[in-house]
Order: structure tokens, then sequence, then C-alpha cells
């Protein structure tokens, strides 16, 4: 009985949540010019003005092009981060509580305050201060999964390497980082959608140049509510799935490579 209630309770909380999307969804493939129902018919003249349109399409390039920097970007020192703090360092719990600090400071407040300093910097409104913006929220997230990969590690194993004279930048290249691929790549996945999904920082530091694709959609929501925004939105829930089952696979493989 148990069991039954936790699968209708677990039932009930994912249909509550994909309920909005399974209702509104449909409509990027109506062919008329309002968000209702009923679908007079089905076209895809949305996804067509996505690609032609030159503010979608220049947005649609920038997320891109911004996502994967702020991916790059936010492993590398996310990895860093990690690697430091595993250590029995000085001060390692407040070090851990300010990388995480950007997960709860209000977005609005990070918002001013980088666009302050870019500016003071010189390098306001271009496409390396969207970067490091989006970088500094998703940071967080990067260092959550590869610590929690980290810990996985058996210490063991590593001082195994080096007693048999592998020095501290093989074990880390031949052991540690092997290990903990599943963390790097989740951490990776959610720093991509993390910059994806990124408005009010963007609004802040981003000039007319670097206009993004979510960027794009809320200024579209303010001036004219058009079946265009369910379209990209389709769009974004495709990718996460599209991300989501590659890094199933990756992690399926991983730890097949690892048994193995």
């Amino acid at each position: 009985m148990a069991r039954l209630f936790k699968f209708a309770f677990g039932a009930a909380a994912v249909v509550f949540l994909l309920a909005p999307l399974l209702a509104i969804l449909p409509i990027a493939f109506t062919s008329s010019s309002f968000l209702a129902y009923p679908i007079p018919a089905f076209s895809t003249r949305w996804f067509a003005e996505l690609a032609n349109t030159e503010a979608w399409r220049r947005s649609i390039v920038n997320s891109l092009l911004i996502g994967t920097g702020t991916t790059l970007l936010s492993t590398v020192l996310g990895m860093l981060a990690a690697l430091a703090l595993r250590r029995r360092i000085v001060f390692g719990s407040a070090l851990r509580t300010i990388f995480l600090l950007p997960m709860v400071v209000p977005a609005v407040v990070l918002g001013v305050g980088l666009q302050i300093l870019f500016a003071r910097l010189g390098f306001a409104h271009t496409f390396a201060a969207v970067i490091v913006a989006h970088t500094v929220v998703a940071v967080p997230f990067v260092l959550v999964s590869i610590t929690a990969s980290l810990e996985g590690i058996d210490y063991r194993v590593e001082r195994a390497a080096a007693s048999l004279g592998a020095s501290p930048r093989r074990v880390f290249w031949k052991i540690t980082l092997p290990l903990a691929v599943p963390g790097v790549l989740s951490g990776a996945v959610l720093a991509f959608a993390t910059s994806l999904d990124e408005v009010v920082l963007t609004l802040f530091v981003a000039g007319p140049n670097q206009l993004t694709l979510a960027r794009q959609m809320f200024s579209s929501i303010r001036e004219n509510i058009s079946p265009a925004i369910v379209a990209a939105a389709f769009l974004f829930i495709v990718g996460t799935v599209l991300l989501g089952g590659m890094l199933a696979a990756l992690h399926r493989r991983a730890r097949l490579v690892t048994a193995g």
C-alpha cells in the first residue's frame, strides 16, 4: 500500500509539472497568429520564422556561442575549485560558501554589480562580459556536481598510483578525471542549460549585438505575443531532452568502463 501511495504521489507530481508544457507546446505547430485553441491547422510556419527572421536567428547563434563559452569556462573553474576544496585547506568551508553564493544572491543584485564592474574594466556589452556573467551563476552548479563525483572516488586508488611512481599530474589525468567524468559531464550540461535560460544578467551586461534567445523571447513577450515564442520554447525543451539523453548514455558508458 505504501509503495502504491508513493507511486501515485510521484505520478501526480510529474503530471503537475508537465501539464502546462503539454498544454502550450502544441501551439508551436498552429497555423494561427494567436495563442488559442482549437488549432485551425498544423503548420511549421513559426519554426520557419525562427530560421528566417534575423533577430531570432542571431539570438539562437549568440546563445549557442555564449553557452559554449560559459560551459567551457565554468567547467574548468568548477573542476579546479572542487579539487582544491577536496583537500583540507584553511577556511575551506568559508570558501565553499563563497563559491555557492551566486545560487542564493538575487540575479538583479548580481546584474547591477557586474554591470558596474564591467563598465569600469572597459569591456561592458561584449560577448566576454556575457560569458563571464553567465559563468558566475553556472560555477556553483558545476562545483556541486563535480564535488559529489569526487567524493565517490576512493583515495586509496590515487595513493596506490602515486606509490607506484605516478606524478600528481599523471594521477589526475589517468585516475581522478576518468572516475569523475560523470560529475564533470553533469556539471557541463547544467552550465549550458543555465546559460541558455539566463535572462536577468543578460539584460544588464549584454548589448544589442549579444541578444540571446532567452532575452529575445522576453522582449517578444513584452512587445507582441506570438506562437514564435512557443516554437522557441519547443526548441529549448527538445534540446534539453536531447542533452539529458546524451548525459544518461555517457553515464552508463562511464559505469561500464569503470566496472570493466
